[in-house]
């Protein structure tokens, strides 16, 4: 299935590198967008408008309409909806639950952005809509309103399909309208890790535990896309929005969205000599094929042929290699025969080490546990990242506890525009006044559900 969108006319100085852009795309193999999330402003645009095979950064989207059936009341977070044949046959990463399997659109949500697992994505959209069929449609309905003009859907995970198709620009839009539409959910972008029973599964996106100031988004790969994410970040109140399409290997694409991160909030970043964008809105589509790349990332040639399964192996890496065992490092791969770039440290440092981060979230299957509250994203969780700067002590000890029992970090921000974080769980019960101290900490309670009989794979 081809799909073409119609060229804009185009200031001349804009429109010719665009046009140079999309000529280059097959050739380059990759797209990168970096704006800014509070205005759309452009800050560095490549291939940005150049159609693309989204594979799993559609659960974006996916998301984001099962977000709007909760704002307008036809589902909440405690909903249940239950695993069906046609989930259960989805490939290849997955949680693996049985037919009849029943889960909350809470706990599906983060099975679906962490594991990135297609088959919760199907039991979401077939619990919205009814149909994934009918929810392609809810999705191609909202990106049309959104204005995604190069964007067609017609499965909600990002699965190989002629006709799934999206851009650098489009998921940009995408991003921006997920932080300004639900900023009470924004936990769920920045989770970095889910427990189900004993099982750990860390988030596919590695810059939650790479790159400070890193909070989102959803990384993905099939052969034809080659490794995508978009990706956001928050520094000194300023927030940004990277989306990198193409890139070789799983490192080489973190690196990249670090470094056009980087770059922006040192102010001393690369010369672009480009022309001024504008807005994300206005980068005009552009008419073309998205480039197929499964030969370059799968092919026979590789030592290590990547598999459509390879974005498990995100966090995984060291975050210096280059991934799917190529030779060669991040850097040469990012400017060619190991250049450096302009100013400031190499892009696979800013990616090389791991930082501290909060406990895995719990997830479950089966309706609903209440506690006494009804559950909100403060119960979803959310990273929290342990900055390069101490925190003083005793901080969290001053907060005033929310009226559920959990310590209400501060905002990100401030002013009506400001995303809260979502709150954690004190280490310990707070000490009733009045009442004698124990001698010994209270074990805690875990409300942690014994994994079913047959293992998720």
């Amino acid at each position: 299935m081809r799909v073409s969108f119609p060229l804009v006319a185009l200031p001349a100085v804009v429109g010719l590198a665009l046009m140079v852009a999309s000529v280059d795309a097959r050739a380059s193999g990759e797209a990168l967008l970096l704006i800014e999330a509070d205005s759309g402003k452009v800050l560095k645009a490549e291939n940005a408008t150049h159609p693309w095979y989204p594979a799993s950064v559609t659960k974006l989207m996916t998301a984001y309409v099962t977000l709007r059936a909760i704002k307008e009341g036809r589902i909440t977070l405690d909903t249940v909806f239950t695993v069906s044949p046609n989930a259960l046959a989805q490939q290849p990463t997955k949680m693996g639950f049985k037919t009849g399997t029943q889960v909350t659109v809470d706990n599906a949500l983060k099975m679906m952005l962490v594991r990135s697992a297609n088959d919760i994505a199907v039991v979401l959209a077939e619990g919205v809509s009814g149909s994934v069929e009918r929810f392609s449609d809810e999705m191609n309905a909202a990106s049309r309103r959104l204005g995604m003009t190069q964007s067609s859907w017609v499965n909600p995970n990002g699965l190989p399909a002629d006709g799934q198709i999206t851009s650098a620009r489009d998921m940009a839009i995408l991003a921006r309208a997920l932080l300004r539409e639900f900023p009470e959910y924004e936990g769920y972008w920045g989770i970095a890790a889910i427990r189900f029973g004993k099982r750990i599964i860390h988030n596919t996106n590695s810059m939650l535990v790479r790159y400070p100031g890193a909070d989102g988004m959803k990384t993905g790969f099939i052969c034809a896309s080659g490794f995508n994410v978009v990706a956001s970040a928050t520094r000194d109140g300023r927030r940004l929005i990277a989306v990198v399409m193409g890139a070789p290997s799983s490192a080489v694409r973190a690196a990249k969205a670090a470094f056009l991160f980087e770059n922006a909030f040192n102010n001393a970043g690369l010369n672009w000599l480009m022309p001024a964008y504008g807005t994300v809105e206005s980068l005009p589509a552009v008419e073309a094929e998205p480039p197929n790349l499964r030969e370059e990332m799968c092919g026979k040639h590789r030592r290590r042929p990547a598999a459509e399964e390879a974005d498990e192996e995100e966090v995984a890496g060291n975050g210096t290699g280059t991934g799917s065992g190529e030779p060669g490092s991040v850097q040469a791969l990012l400017f060619g025969g190991g250049a450096k770039s302009a100013a400031g440290p190499k892009p696979s440092s800013l990616v090389g080490q791991t930082i501290a981060v909060g406990p895995p979230i719990d997830v479950y299957i089966g309706p609903a546990r209440k506690q006494g509250a009804t559950p909100t994203l403060a119960s979803s969780g959310a990273r929290i990242v342990t900055p390069s700067a101490k925190p003083e002590a005793g901080a969290l000890a001053k907060k005033k506890p929310a009226p559920n029992g959990l310590v209400a970090l501060p905002s990100r921000g401030s002013g009506a525009g400001a995303m809260p974080v979502p709150q954690v769980r004190p280490a310990a019960k707070p000490v009733v006044a009045g009442a004698k101290p124990a001698t010994t900490a209270a074990k805690p309670t875990t409300t942690t559900a014994k994994p079913p009989a047959t293992s998720p794979q």
